[in-house]
């Protein structure tokens, strides 16, 4: 057992199983980050330049990819670099900055698609107010929130996590989490993880329910309404819908696999599982939207289509004059 004053790194176990492939892993790690830098990188591109999408919906949805962006980075160079590595140690400094960072991006995710169910109330069961409600001031205050809300949420949380001392340094997983910190601890931690369990729920009750409240608003107003204003409001909310699913089902999976034992599970199913919540909603979220919503679809064809990049470039010229 090792004092927490000398655990100055941490072995990262979960690599050993995937020596033998970790060429493939490396290569398959490179091209999920890839896909998912230019995607992400592309719908902020298309909503900056593309007048016609500076709304509302549209700022939250460019918060939530740079979110996306934020989380990968946090996790794609050092998964990769340990991959490679000899040695799958990191140090306590890196391991601590990667627990802050993850966190805060799955906290931020959260909050950015409560905001977003909100803004899609409002458009729906509110329109001759949505310019009032969702003014560019205020559009401006609630981003600032989606992001400072996240960081001083889990900060309290985790000055918690840097007073414990710590007794070992082998973390089973691929990569630091707030939770593998805590089963390190020399300490009974059991105070400890019913107060996480309460501050969670605190943190986290009211975005969910202003998703409920916002759904449930806008279901109340589509039964009252004509066949085609049911169409209309289930194609402005499926985007949405599907982010919010996709986050919620990566969400359940890393709380299981936190919670509970995996040894059972095959270990390629076990790699898949601890980085769905980080790798397949950043990597889905430009596409749901990309493929929902034709006004970006339509700027994303001209902009990769290499006979019409030309034309678009005279396009915005011409806009501009």
């Amino acid at each position: 057992m090792e004092n927490s004053s000398q655990v100055t790194s941490f072995i990262l176990a979960a690599y050993t199983e995937m020596e033998d492939l970790k060429y493939f892993y490396v290569a398959v790690f490179l091209l999920s980050y890839v896909i998912i830098v230019f995607g992400n990188l592309v719908l902020i591109a298309v909503i900056f330049v593309e007048r016609s999408l500076h709304e509302p919906m549209f700022f939250f949805l460019c918060t939530l990819v740079l979110n996306g962006l934020y989380g990968s980075t946090a996790l794609f160079p050092s998964l990769m670099g340990n991959m490679l590595s000899q040695v799958r140690e990191v140090s306590r400094a890196c391991c601590l900055a990667q627990v802050f960072c993850l966190h805060t991006y799955g906290n931020a995710e959260f909050t950015i698609l409560a905001l977003m169910a909100y803004d899609r109330y409002v458009a729906i069961c509110r329109p001759l107010h949505y310019k009032n409600i969702m003014s560019p001031s205020k559009v401006y205050k609630l981003i600032i929130f989606s992001c400072v809300y996240p960081i001083l949420s889990f900060s309290i949380f985790f000055i918690g996590t840097l007073q414990l001392p710590l007794c070992g340094r082998v973390i089973e997983r691929l990569y630091c989490l707030n939770y593998s910190l805590v089963k390190l601890s020399c300490v009974d931690t059991t105070l400890y993880n019913i107060a996480g369990q309460i501050s969670i729920i605190i943190f986290t009750l009211p975005q969910l329910l202003m998703i409920l409240y916002s759904y449930t608003q806008i279901l109340r107003i589509c039964l009252h309404s004509s066949r085609e204003s049911k169409i209309k409001a289930l194609k402005t909310c499926s985007p949405h819908l599907l982010a919010l699913l996709n986050y919620s089902v990566g969400a359940l999976f890393e709380l299981y696999q936190t919670r509970f034992s995996m040894s059972h599970v095959p270990h390629g199913v076990r790699i898949l599982l601890s980085l769905y919540f980080l790798i397949i909603p950043p990597m889905l979220n430009p596409v749901i939207y990309g493929i929902s919503i034709q006004a970006i679809r339509v700027k994303v064809r001209k902009i990769l289509h290499p006979n019409k990049i030309t034309i678009f470039l005279l396009e915005k010229k011409m806009e501009k004059r």
